[in-house]
C-alpha cells in the first residue's frame, strides 16, 4: 500500500460522513486507530509509543500539570483510548484549558499521521472501518484535510531533508564518545552526553528542547553519518500513572450471600470492566455477550440487578428491556441502561419500555457503585444482604 492509496481511505470516511473508527493494521502487528465524528477526526491512538507520546506532549503543551497525580481509574486500563479518557478527564475537572486540549489533540493526530505516513511506503497494511466506538468530539476544529495536508507538508521535508530513512521513534546513543570530544566543545560535550544516551527518542529530545524534530534530527544527521551517534529502538515508557484509590469500599461477602449482578453487553471488554468493578466490591457478576440467549440465562440465575447495554446488534436494549419487564421473574429487577449518548430522546424512550435509570459509558468504579447501591438498597434491602458502604479514608 502506498501512501496515496492511504489517503483514499481517509478521504472515504470524510465523504461518508463517517461515525467510528478507521483501524490501519501492519503486518508486523503495528496498529493505529483514528476516530472518526461527522467525518472528521476527532483522536487517534496506537503506534510504538503510546506511552511516550502522551507523557511527551503532557510535558510539552500542559507543563502545570503533575503527572504522578493524575487518577488513571484501573478499570480502563484495557480500553485502547485511555489516553483520550485521561485528557477529557483533565479538561472536565478544568485542570486543563479549551485551548490546551486542542492543542494537544492536534499535536497527537499529527503525530501518528506522520508516524503512518514514514511507515507505509515500507510495509503492507489493511484498512477496516467501523463503528465499534464513536467517541464524543469536545471542540476539536481542525478538518481532516488539513491534518491530511499538514501530514504531507511535513513528510515532503523530512523527505526533502535526507531523513526518509530515520524514523524519529528511534533514540540517538554515543558510539565513540572520544571523536565527539575532539569535534565539539566541553560545554557542548556535556550537554550532548546528558542528552543523546539511549533513553529520549528524537521525538521526546525535540519537546525537551522546544524544537522541531526535523531541526533536532537534522542536526544530528552529520553525527550519525560519521558513526560518532547510532539510532536505536526504544520500549514505550511503563504506565508512571498510579491507580486512583477507589472512592467507597465494601466489607467483603460471604459469595453465596452477595448480590448477583448482570450485564447484558455485546462488547467482552465492557463485560471485563463492569465484571473487574463489580466482584472487586465483594459482588458476583454474570456477563452476558449474546442478547438473544439473554433472557433464559437471566431467568436461571434471576441477578438482583441489571446493566443493559443499548446499542447490540439483532436485538437492541429496548426490545430487552421490554422482554424483561413482561416477565414476572423481573417485573421489580432494577434495570439500568448502558449508553454513550446523552440524547434526552433515548433517555425519555427507554424509561417508557422499562429501564430504571441510565449510567454513560465509558464506566467508572465509582458511579457504578453508588448506583449499585442505590437500587439494592431503596428495591431489596430487606431480602438481600446489603454491604455496608464504608468511605474510604
Amino acid at each position: 500500500m502506498n501512501l496515496n492509496t492511504l489517503l483514499q481511505e481517509f478521504k472515504k470516511c470524510s465523504l461518508l460522513q463517517h461515525n467510528g473508527q478507521l483501524i490501519i493494521q501492519g503486518i508486523q502487528g503495528n496498529k493505529w486507530t483514528f476516530y472518526y465524528q461527522l467525518g472528521q477526526i476527532v483522536w487517534a491512538t496506537g503506534g510504538v509509543h503510546p506511552r511516550r507520546r502522551w507523557l511527551r506532549n503532557m510535558d510539552l503543551i500542559c507543563p502545570e500539570i503533575d503527572i504522578d497525580k493524575i487518577d488513571l481509574r484501573d478499570e480502563n486500563i484495557l480500553i485502547e483510548y485511555w489516553d483520550y479518557l485521561l485528557l477529557e478527564n483533565l479538561y472536565h475537572t478544568g485542570q486543563i484549558k479549551q485551548k490546551q486540549f486542542n492543542d494537544f489533540v492536534t499535536h497527537t493526530i499529527e503525530e501518528i499521521l506522520f508516524d503512518l505516513a514514514q511507515q507505509v511506503n515500507v510495509a503492507d497494511f489493511i484498512c477496516e472501518i467501523n463503528q465499534d466506538t464513536i467517541l464524543k468530539a469536545l471542540m476539536i476544529s481542525t478538518s481532516t484535510n488539513m491534518f491530511i495536508k499538514a501530514m504531507q507538508d511535513a513528510w515532503h521535508n523530512w523527505s526533502q531533508a535526507g531523513l526518509r530513512r530515520i524514523s524519529p521513534n528511534l533514540s540517538p546513543v554515543i558510539r565513540q564518545p572520544e571523536k565527539l570530544r575532539q569535534q565539539v566543545s566541553k560545554s557542548f560535550y556535556k550537554n550532548f552526553e546528558r542528552l543523546i544516551n539511549g533513553q529520549y527518542t528524537l521525538l521526546d529530545l525535540a519537546a525537551k528542547m522546544r524544537q522541531s524534530v526535523l531541526a533536532i534530527t537534522y542536526s544530528l544527521r552529520m553525527f550519525i553519518d560519521k558513526g560518532i551517534v547510532e539510532l536505536i529502538e526504544v520500549p514505550d515508557l511503563p504506565s508512571s500513572i498510579r491507580k486512583i484509590q477507589q472512592s467507597f469500599n465494601y466489607k467483603q461477602l460471604n459469595k453465596g450471600n452477595s448480590p448477583l449482578i448482570a450485564c447484558i453487553d455485546d462488547s467482552l471488554l465492557a463485560c471485563k470492566i463492569l465484571e473487574r468493578i463489580i466482584v472487586s466490591n465483594g459482588m458476583r457478576f454474570l456477563g452476558i455477550q449474546d442478547p438473544l440467549q439473554a433472557l433464559p440465562i437471566l431467568i436461571q440465575h434471576q441477578p438482583n440487578l441489571i446493566f443493559l447495554d443499548l446499542i447490540m446488534p439483532v436485538s437492541s436494549g429496548y426490545q430487552i428491556c421490554e422482554q424483561l419487564r413482561r416477565c414476572s421473574y423481573f417485573a421489580n429487577t432494577p434495570i439500568v441502561i448502558l449508553t454513550g449518548s446523552e440524547g434526552v430522546f433515548d433517555r425519555f424512550r427507554a424509561k417508557v419500555f422499562g429501564a430504571d435509570d441510565f449510567i454513560n459509558k465509558p464506566v467508572y468504579n465509582d458511579n457504578v457503585m453508588q448506583i449499585v447501591y442505590q437500587y439494592l438498597q431503596t428495591k431489596s434491602s430487606e431480602i438481600i444482604n446489603i454491604p455496608e458502604l464504608i468511605l474510604s479514608d
